[in-house]
């Protein structure tokens, strides 16, 4: 065996590792990505040699800061990832660490099978992750927890050895006694010390009625198995490996089993004007059989109004709520279902439990539900500097008829604090995440958060409970297990960790010999220092720079895959590297400003994580933090220019508006020359645009020169509409349509002098320029809006950076100027919906059209107004659901680029597009969308507007094949 594994040590690798989803930040000696149980063993040989930790990690989603530490970061996510066997007879599946739950899931219910235990973040959580937590989820009422579904783990041992853990017979349990290896010695000292201790460790530990059990190691589940309870399990070391976080043995791989998926679901939501009202309908609903009830209060519910994505996941809300539970019902037939709800309601009705208890049966709007959900934690977390609520007591589970006194106990406590909490998550099982709002920036508030959680500890003890019941005790709460479980049972655990790993070379500090709370935090009262530095952009929403920068809380929603649906994040999902999410660009740009403060716009390894940021605004609307990484890159890329001067491809591509009048003096050889062998050379070596790519073509006549000559109706009513340099010199037929449609609803169109609102430029980082341009448009489109004159675009990148990036960048004294433009700002087909008299549109006969959505449309607006206004018009609209399609303005065109690009495309927009009939008709509002689907796949992709006056016979315009 090769003596060792590569070990990146450079800086931008260990500032990305150095965080989690926790309030820890530990910068580790490096990082290393084994590919196999082979390489791990190189490891952690290597680990023993040169005297360094190694810490294992998959997602980085952990709470409680399990996954952070000061040796080697072990990641499994990049390479090792396969579903080893999916045995659907034996409902068994063999996967490695690094396979997202969901993955496996979308494989298993291909057979209706599924792995049961189900997290908030399923979407990328993995299953190495879920074992070394004992993840639950919102169904652990009726799939427990990932213990109950492990049947064997593949595991490297302290020493580099391989061990299987698995059930064994008494006569298999003897022959591992007798091995004269590290196995051998772990299976004689485990046993003999349950057989020493057990009554004193069930005496010690949780009540057994509880479900989520994960403080300490799970002795008292060893306590259970034979030889000690004759009528128990067989012996299975694999359970105790479960939930202790990588301290004894790391994951190579494991055997789980998978269980029946019911076809049938629907869903509850009572509501509630308090928590113990709520808790008290808990103990109730169990009685039930649910599947989930799940506790969402009004501090996070109050979080979805400022969430784009989660808004629209209100819906079933009746009233402004204090509380709701989420219950969820399944079975085999759906009558059944709904007699069992109906049962369950009347049950509530009458103990007077809940103001409104609505009832939902329809797909997608259960998974609605479930989404809002399932982002409650993200969105708590990101709200940031208004309520900072650190994760150290979040895991807490008592008995379910525990619940109502334990809430009033825990409310008591906050009230001795002068603190308030979010309560939320699985009521089913006596588990409720609770938050307290606590500033650890301040020592204040460090010295409140140590001394809540010395007393929460003694609380959850007098309860007989957990202090984590799925999260892990980590660094967060490992200090206080002598609290929970009495300090008699400490020697017994460090006893575990020594039988496996005497050198505590496995993740140290996790679970036994912990630090205490408050060391190596994030945000550090004594070490942390908040960027405060001139910026181009005001961060009028977030506060500042530096509160934008803090944004990111770790969740990892920008890890989730393309499969799992949604745009961000492209560059991640293509790549797979951590500086390619959205969270690992927060995480350099908060540990580097907050560092070098104005010398970090220098950072040539944030320059790096950036290069593959398309700028597409996803995240502004899917991370649950809502952070703006288009923006943050925009203004970072403004600062690196001031230092570093601008490319001549920067210039090129920022600086349309002055290039463009002049290649349209000739059109025809301009055309000639972008796509001649020479042209292409040319552009590749002074350009960097990518051979293989073909620049939009010129038209022979611009927008503006027709209208100029296009006889205009006279209305009282009257609409702006601002052309955009690509409809203007590339694809004047749309602002043709679009003013066709218009006048033929009645509207005298007016086409201002604005040429351009700045999108080019932000998109290369030209802030400053930008500013003037802002500064300059704002008057006289604030001149059209006072006039009562609504205003429309038709690209939608540059029609919305009137509405998103316009009021952060102007002046103070254009305000309420940039703020009133932007309330009267429009995409086309925004305005066409709220139009009375729009039948004429109607003509398309259901003519099925299949829709890919622009990102900035999708983020800030959504794919409602254009699925809307072609349904209005007859077509049979289809969201294909594509994400990003890799082209992102220059981006796609980009020698650098051109690969990753295409990539992006080949994700899901392409195949997607292949599968359609040849003579189907694709709609995509987007310049650059509709130029990446030509590339990728030789289709043409209409505008709405084309669409739209092209298939109106009352209009003179040519029509696409119908």
């Amino acid at each position: 065996m090769p003596e060792s594994i590569q070990i990146k040590t450079d800086s931008q690798t260990r500032r990305l590792y150095a965080n989690d989803a926790s309030m820890y930040e530990e910068i580790p000696k490096g990082v290393a990505f084994p590919r196999s149980l082979r390489e791990i063993q190189q490891l952690v040989l290597q680990a023993n040699k040169q005297e360094f930790s190694i810490t294992p990690r998959s997602a980085g989603t952990s709470l409680a800061g399990q996954t952070t530490g000061d040796g080697v970061i072990m990641d499994v996510s990049r390479h090792m990832t396969q579903i080893l066997d999916l045995d659907p007879q034996n409902r068994m599946a063999h996967v490695q660490p690094g396979v997202i739950r969901d993955t496996l899931n979308r494989e298993a219910g291909k057979h209706q099978l599924l792995f049961g235990p189900d997290t908030a973040t399923t979407n990328r959580c993995m299953l190495g992750g879920m074992i070394g937590n004992n993840s639950c989820g919102s169904f652990s009422i009726k799939y427990g927890t990932t213990r109950e579904h492990v049947l064997e783990i593949e595991a490297v041992l302290s020493d580099g050895t391989r061990a299987v853990f698995k059930p064994l017979s008494p006569e298999e349990l003897e022959e591992k006694k007798q091995l004269e290896n590290l196995e051998g010695h772990i299976y004689r000292g485990v046993l003999q010390l349950i057989e020493e201790h057990r009554e004193q460790i069930l005496q010690a530990y949780p009540h057994p009625d509880i479900i989520r059990r994960n403080t300490g190691y799970a002795l008292d589940k060893l306590c259970t198995m034979q030889p000690f309870d004759p009528n128990g399990r067989p012996f299975n070391m694999a359970e105790l490996l479960c939930g202790s976080e990588g301290t004894l043995a790391i994951t190579a791989s494991a055997k789980i089993n998978l269980v029946p998926l019911d076809p049938c679901r629907l869903v509850l939501v009572p509501h509630f004007s308090s928590i113990r009202e709520a808790m008290e309908a808990t103990v109730e609903i169990v009685k039930h059989d649910p599947a989930a009830v799940e506790l969402v209060d009004n501090i996070i519910l109050d979080a979805t109004k400022g969430n784009i994505e989660q808004r629209k996941n209100r819906f079933f809300l009746d009233g402004e709520p204090h509380c709701i539970l989420i219950v969820q019902l399944e079975g085999q037939r759906m009558e059944e279902l709904l007699q069992r709800s109906s049962e369950l309601k009347e049950a509530l009705q009458k103990k007077s439990y809940g103001y409104s208890t609505p009832i939902l049966t329809e797909p997608d709007e259960v998974t609605r539900v479930w989404e809002l959900r399932k982002a409650g934690l993200g969105l708590l977390m990101g709200l940031g500097a208004d309520a900072p609520s650190p994760s150290f007591c979040e895991d807490t589970a008592v008995r379910v008829q525990d619940l109502p006194d334990y809430v009033d106990d825990f409310q008591a406590l906050l009230d001795k604090y002068d603190t308030n909490c979010v309560f939320y998550a699985h009521a089913s099982v006596g588990e409720l995440h609770l938050r307290p709002v606590i500033d650890i920036h301040t020592p204040e508030g460090v010295e409140k958060m140590k001394a809540m959680a010395e007393e929460i500890a003694e609380l959850v003890h007098s309860y007989n409970g957990s202090l984590s019941g799925e999260h892990g005790d980590g660094r967060a709460r490992a200090p206080y297990i002598p609290k929970v479980l009495g300090r008699e049972m400490i020697p017994l655990l460090h006893k575990v960790k020594e039988m496996f790993d005497p050198n505590y070379i496995l993740n140290p500090g996790k679970i036994v010999r912990a630090l205490p709370i408050d060391e190596d935090l994030r945000f550090s009262a004594s070490g942390y220092r908040k960027t405060d530095i001139d910026t181009q952009f005001k961060w009028r929403n977030e506060g500042s720079f530096g509160d934008a920068l803090e944004l990111c809380n770790g969740a990892g929603v920008c890890r989730k895959l393309a499969e799992s649906g949604g745009t961000m994040c492209p560059s991640y999902m293509a790549t797979r590297e951590e500086k390619d999410s959205t969270r690992g660009r927060a995480n350099l740009f908060r540990q580097l400003f907050s560092g070098k403060q104005a010398d970090a716009f220098n950072s040539e390894e944030l320059r790096d994580a950036l290069d593959l940021c398309l700028s597409c605004k996803a995240c502004k609307s899917e991370c649950p933090a809502n952070v703006d990484m288009a923006r943050m890159k925009a203004e970072f890329m403004q600062g690196w220019h001031e230092q570093h001067g601008l490319t001549l491809s920067e210039r090129f591509f920022g600086h349309t508006g002055k290039l463009y009048p002049l290649a349209s003096l000739l059109p025809e050889l301009t055309n000639w020359f972008i796509k001649s062998n020479p042209g292409k050379e040319l552009l590749k070596q002074f350009i960097g645009i990518h051979p293989n790519r073909n620049l939009p073509a010129f038209a022979s006549q611009t927008f503006r020169s027709w209208f100029k000559s296009h006889r205009s109706i006279a209305s009282s009513k009257k609409v702006v509409l601002l052309v955009d340099l690509f409809t203007d010199y590339h694809e004047p037929e749309i602002g043709k349509a679009a003013v066709s449609l218009l006048e033929q609803l009645g509207y005298e169109v007016m086409v201002p002098g604005i040429k351009e609102l700045g999108r080019t430029y932000l998109s290369k980082g030209m802030v400053k320029e930008v500013k003037q341009m802002v500064n300059s448009n704002i008057p006289p489109l604030f001149n059209y809006v006072d006039r009562g004159l609504p205003i429309v675009g038709l690209e939608p990148s540059e029609i919305l950076t009137l509405r998103d990036e316009y009021p952060d960048l102007c002046d103070n004294e254009q305000l309420d100027k940039a703020k009133a433009v932007a309330d009267h700002t429009y995409q086309f087909e925004e305005f066409i919906n709220q139009l009375d008299n729009t039948s004429i549109l109607r003509s398309a006969s259901g003519t099925k059209v299949y829709v890919h959505g622009h990102c900035h449309a999708k983020s800030l607006v959504g794919m409602e107004p254009t699925m809307r206004l072609l349904k209005k018009a007859g077509f049979e609209p289809v969201d294909l659901q594509t994400g990003c399609c890799g082209m992102a303005g220059s981006f796609g065109y980009e020698h650098d680029h051109y690969e990753v690009s295409m990539e992006i495309g080949e994700l899901v927009l392409f195949p997607a597009l292949r599968d359609l009939p040849d003579d189907a008709l694709v709609c995509a509002p987007g310049f650059s969308c509709r130029h990446q689907v030509r590339d990728g796949t030789g289709r043409k992709a209409y505008h709405p507007a084309e669409l739209l006056a092209q298939n109106n016979p009352a209009l003179e315009v040519g029509s696409p094949a119908i």
